[in-house]
C-alpha cells in the first residue's frame, strides 16, 4: 500500500509543478507623480537663491565704500 501511495505522489508531483510555473508575472510598480509639488519646490528654491544673491550683492557693493 505504501508503494502505491508513493508512486501516485511521484506521478502527480509534476502536475502541481507545471501549474505553479505558468503564472503571469506581477504587474509593474506604479509611477510616482512629480508634477505639482516638484514645481513648487523648484520655484521656491529659485526665489530663495535670487533673494540670497541679491542681498549678498547689495551688502558687498554698499558695505565697502571708500570716502
Amino acid at each position: 500500500m505504501k508503494k502505491i501511495v508513493l508512486m501516485m505522489a511521484f506521478m502527480t508531483a509534476p502536475l502541481f509543478l507545471l501549474t505553479s510555473i505558468g503564472q503571469p508575472p506581477p504587474p509593474p510598480p506604479q509611477d510616482i507623480p512629480l508634477d505639482g509639488g516638484l514645481f513648487f519646490l523648484l520655484i521656491s528654491g529659485i526665489i530663495l537663491a535670487v533673494k540670497f544673491f541679491y542681498s549678498h550683492y547689495n551688502e558687498s557693493s554698499h558695505g565697502h565704500k571708500e570716502n
